[in-house]
């Protein structure tokens, strides 16, 4: 590949008072955002950059380390440095959106594959936040989440049963789930709790994401509570590590 019609080396200027690595970052930046990189692209080894651009090798690293850092690069072990399927950055601790409201945001097509919608018998984390008898009943909903037909999250909802009994001949490919709760039941989904943790992936949420297992995982639990400040549904998700990024903004 001819890197000189693919990166601005001209635009590199040793006298502005610019890092010179935050200058090359910039420049790799811009093919990939502009289309002259696309996803799966090798770029070139830190030695070529040195020699196109005249620098030194840790100065070129710096560059690469942040742009993996972000997520924009995969170094591959023996194999060389490629770039990445962009992160999608969840805001999800910041505003109360569904899952399709924020991928149609993000200029991205949303989809659901539902796995299972059937009355379970409850256990016992789900009943006590739920508040249910610890031999209660609930509704379990599974699905895969969607954007532009890759698999981002594994998601597996619990609400009380026989209470929301009318869900269980919902179309949840097409209906969001706080929807439906607001349409049928009057319960209106005014704020939720999450807690959020880094885990791996084991066998049944790897094959379904289609990651190997013991990959990186977000493992995020919600709670969703009704204007009476009831709590209507508990969900666990499992996103990808490699395609998701989270985000939240604080005020003083």
């Amino acid at each position: 590949m001819d890197w000189e019609k693919v990166f601005n080396y001209r635009s590199l200027d040793k006298l502005l008072p610019i890092p010179m690595y935050y200058q090359i970052k910039q420049m790799i930046l811009e093919a990939i955002k502009n289309g002259t990189l696309t996803v799966g692209d090798m770029i070139p080894a830190e030695m070529e950059f040195c020699e196109f651009c005249s620098v030194s090798r840790p100065t070129v690293r710096q560059a690469l380390s942040e742009l993996v850092s972000e997520g924009y690069l995969t170094r591959l072990k023996g194999k060389g440095t490629y770039v990445s399927r962009p992160k999608i950055q969840a805001m999800f601790f910041n505003r109360l959106l569904s899952f399709n409201e924020e991928m149609k945001e993000r200029g991205l097509t949303p989809s659901t594959r539902v796995l299972a919608l059937k009355v379970v018998p409850g256990c016992p984390e789900a009943c006590k936040v739920l508040g249910l008898p610890d031999d209660g009943k609930m509704i379990l909903l599974e699905r895969i989440r969607y954007a532009n037909g890759d698999p981002l999250v594994y998601l597996c909802t619990y609400l009380p049963y026989p209470a929301y009994e009318k869900l269980l001949d919902c179309d949840f490919v097409e209906n969001s789930l706080y929807k439906l709760l607001e349409t049928l039941y009057g319960d209106r989904v005014e704020r939720v709790h999450r807690t959020i943790e880094a885990v791996n992936s084991e066998k049944k949420d790897a094959e379904l994401l289609e990651i190997p297992k013991g990959s990186a995982e977000c493992l995020v639990k919600t709670v969703g509570y009704s204007g009476q400040d009831k709590p209507v549904e508990y969900s666990i998700a499992r996103y990808r590590g490699d395609r998701n990024q989270f985000s939240v903004d604080l005020y003083r």
